[in-house]
């Protein structure tokens, strides 16, 4: 019983925003053209379980590069619409079209040309007649059996404010870099803006040795570091090769008797190294493709600065697929 009604309530509310992409229109265009051009934050309100649905659509354009507010009806006619700049572009979201809150602020809007976006299920309402965009989101019915509570409305509402947040982002070149300028704080940002430089070990951490080290002076070196490799460097620091211990595995028979030979002669030369400034998580596509475990990090020289190793990357919390 249980499982059958979620069921019930889900299907019919994907139905509800397949037959809403069916439906968009030039309508759409016209929205977005009118968000491009405003150099203001847009504003986005709704009355009740839509002011809700507001508050979210107004976070995610804000989240993606294009400034955003929310603001309840009811505060607005009670002093806040001083916030709403002349000729800003407000999203107004009421499925009946008829909500009193929303139809009372339209000539409060008008009075200092604002661009009127409809959200709204009713295409013959006041608040569709004076929008200079409308959207529909109107369903047959809402996904509960009195067809009462706005739950397929809402829904829709939703996914028509992520559809427009998506396509300004689009529109407006938004990129990984932007996303983690705006998230500073979150897991997700702060993974998409670290570098290489900023995960990989430095130092007494990042075991260099010379061509001409024995085998027996890498291996104390690596020990001493805690690391899987030592990278080879030539006399100006940069890098021809790289000593790992799956090095160490598959030669070690022979290196136990010629423990004094130089590294070269047992070393992985030319390497696969990367930039200081390579992002964290394109680094991580490289260990997933090239199947390495550690990664002689160089500067825009050439010079080897540090030592990429996946296990740092994992517990920056990146997850190998």
């Amino acid at each position: 019983m249980t499982l059958r009604v979620a069921k019930t309530v889900l299907k019919h509310e994907a139905e509800s925003i397949l037959q809403m992409a069916s439906r968009l229109d030039k309508q759409f265009d016209k929205a977005v053209k009118l968000m491009l051009e405003t150099h203001k934050p847009l504003i986005v309100i709704g009355m009740g379980k839509p002011a809700f649905i507001a508050q979210k659509i107004s976070a995610s354009l804000a989240s993606t590069g294009t400034p955003s507010f929310s603001l309840h009806p009811a505060d607005a006619l009670h002093g806040d619409i001083g916030r709403i700049r002349p000729r800003s572009v407000v999203l107004l979201l009421s499925n009946s079209g008829e909500t009193e809150e929303i139809v009372r602020l339209i000539p409060l809007l008008k009075a200092v040309q604002c661009r009127l976006i409809a959200i709204t299920g009713n295409l013959r309402s006041r608040l569709a007649k004076a929008s200079h965009a409308v959207l529909n989101t109107s369903v047959v019915s809402e996904a509960e059996p009195l067809n009462v509570a706005p739950t397929a409305s809402t829904t829709c509402m939703l996914a028509m404010g992520d559809a427009l947040t998506m396509v300004l982002a689009k529109q407006k070149r938004f990129e990984e870099k932007d996303f983690a300028r705006l998230h500073p704080g979150g897991a997700l940002g702060r993974r998409l803006r670290l570098l290489a430089k900023d995960v990989m070990r430095k130092s007494g951490h990042n075991p260099l040795v010379k061509k001409t080290a024995s085998v027996k002076e890498v291996l104390f070196k690596i020990t001493k570091a805690r690391a899987g490799s030592a990278t080879v460097v030539d006399d100006r620091g940069r890098c021809v090769g790289i000593f790992t211990d799956g090095d160490l595995r598959r030669q070690f028979r022979s290196m136990i008797s010629n423990s004094h030979k130089p590294i070269t002669a047992y070393m992985t030369p030319k390497p696969i190294t990367i930039q200081e400034d390579t992002l964290a998580v394109n680094a991580l596509e490289i260990f997933k493709h090239k199947h390495v475990d550690e990664i002689p990090v160089v500067n825009s020289k050439g010079k080897v600065t540090g030592l990429l190793d996946v296990q740092d990357l994992l517990a920056q919390g990146f997850v190998l697929e």
